[in-house]
């Protein structure tokens, strides 16, 4: 195996790795700064190959994943643990849930396209507590 087959595009590597829905998010992910390659910011045309470590700014959190290995068509769910190995801290699992069922719940009906009052002031507080 020559040195070009064992590396691929970082968007095309986090979308068949299943970190991001479509391949497109993963491309606009990395346009935004959101993808980092040894701690350099990544272009989605960015090569990783098998032992490189990836962040990926998803979902409130940072994930540090380190390429085991690459691929370049997308694999089922119970295969990606074979493509890549999650070195995010537990830690920041439990803080983000914990975020999330903080958060303000609505009921809202698809008619009601924007939020009353009470929820948008529900959801000010929130914030205003996160941000302090």
């Amino acid at each position: 195996m020559t040195d070009r087959e064992s590396t691929v595009r970082v968007d095309k590597w986090l979308w068949a790795t299943r970190i991001f829905k479509t391949r497109t998010l993963a491309n606009d992910s990395c346009k935004a700064g959101k993808v980092k390659v040894a701690d350099l910011k990544a272009k989605p045309s960015r090569e990783v190959a098998p032992g490189d470590i990836v962040t990926v700014k998803k979902g409130g959190m940072k994930l540090r994943l380190k390429v085991v290995s690459t691929v370049e068509k997308r694999v089922g769910a119970k295969t990606v643990s074979e493509y890549l190995e999650d070195l995010t801290p537990e830690e920041d699992y439990v803080t983000a849930r914990e975020h999330r069922e903080a958060m303000p719940k609505f009921n809202r009906s698809s008619s009601a396209p924007r939020p009353t009052r009470k929820e948008r002031q529900a959801w000010e507080d929130f914030f205003a507590k996160v941000n302090e």
